[in-house]
């Protein structure tokens, strides 16, 4: 090979790397009520590509339901986690970052506070945000996943303090609009406090399926979606732990594995099967099972009970799981802002 071509081609890959290198690493930090997480991406053809993720069961909301203050044993174990995100957001070179906070920031008294310690003991700046925007990002990172077969969708997200909900118009090659939203509080730490903590009855289970069916009632009513479900116009996506668990557990997953249950489809009466099974069993039933674990044996159930209420005011024959969401909406954002 001639010996300037060569050096030319080499200088053209060395440029390339230096490229990649150079390029802008966005991280999107999810603070919720039960857990936090963290992922750090470089945009890449069609999306973006992970370099980095953290994920923690920390609580936050515990004791919230009843005193409407985060607990010093919550905040703390929050903090600790959240030194790990700051880390490696340092660490990996990050160029933009947003990092939220949701239902456990906005409810408590001391919300304010925790943030404030947050920035001093991190230096990560968290932003407490509304329920209608965290919707927005939860829908911007699972909306790829909507079929333009079906003119309407329900999405929801089961959280630990809340649940929201998104009543959307979808049509072929345009972005899902919007047709209304609203945040129950209805999150699986609240009922599981509220409802026998660990070991919940078949008789609170359905008490609690009756309360979050009640807390749907306004808004089913002013949108009429059991209408539309009859005329086979709906479909129903969901984005959270409580149905990637469901999907793992029905698939007989021997651990959790996101490239098999992001996707997927679940039909209900399978749904029902498996969330009727994990009801009958105890705590230590629920805990071996290796896409539950000992942090969310309890608060599966709880997730459970939310999941039957939706699909008994809305009784569709599936749902299409999410294991995406309001980070993946974050970074989409982040990318979109920096012309990635």
């Amino acid at each position: 090979m001639d010996l300037q071509v060569q050096s030319e081609r080499q200088n053209d890959t060395g440029r390339l790397r230096s490229s990649a290198l150079a390029r802008p690493v966005f991280a999107a930090l999810d603070l919720g009520t039960n857990n936090c997480r963290l992922l750090i991406a470089k945009s890449a053809p069609g999306g973006f590509r992970v370099i980095d993720a953290f994920s923690r069961i920390v609580r936050l909301g515990e004791g919230l339901s009843r005193n409407d203050h985060l607990s010093e044993p919550a905040m703390e174990r929050t903090i600790a986690a959240l030194r790990v995100c700051g880390s490696k957001i340092e660490r990996r070179g990050v160029t933009s970052v947003r990092a939220v906070g949701t239902e456990a920031c906005r409810r408590a008294a001391n919300g304010i506070a925790f943030v404030e310690a947050v920035e001093r003991e991190t230096g990560i700046a968290l932003e407490i945000i509304s329920s209608q925007e965290e919707g927005r990002l939860a829908l911007a990172g699972c909306a790829a996943l909507l079929e333009p077969t079906h003119p309407y969708a329900i999405v929801f997200d089961i959280g630990g303090g809340s649940t929201e909900l998104m009543w959307l118009a979808v049509e072929k090659g345009r972005v899902p609009r919007l047709l209304d939203q609203t945040s129950i509080r209805c999150g699986v730490i609240g009922l599981t406090e509220e409802y026998g903590g660990p070991n919940v009855t078949r008789v609170n289970y359905d008490r609690m399926v009756e309360a979050v069916a009640d807390a749907i009632a306004p808004f089913e009513a002013r949108n009429r979606i059991q209408e539309s479900i009859a005329a086979g116009k709906v479909q129903m996506l969901g984005t959270s732990g409580t149905v990637t668990t469901l999907a793992g557990v029905h698939l007989g997953l021997c651990r959790y594995d996101r490239r098999a249950v992001d996707g997927s489809y679940l039909r209900v009466d399978h749904a029902r099967t498996v969330i009727d099974h994990l009801v009958s069993q105890d705590f230590d039933g629920r805990a071996r099972h290796p896409c539950i674990g000992q942090d969310r044996a309890d608060l599966v159930v709880a997730g459970c009970a939310v999941l039957d209420a939706l699909c008994d005011v809305w009784p569709v024959e599936r749902l299409r799981i999410a294991d995406r969401g309001l980070r993946e909406g974050i970074l989409v954002d982040l990318m979109g802002a920096a012309g990635e």
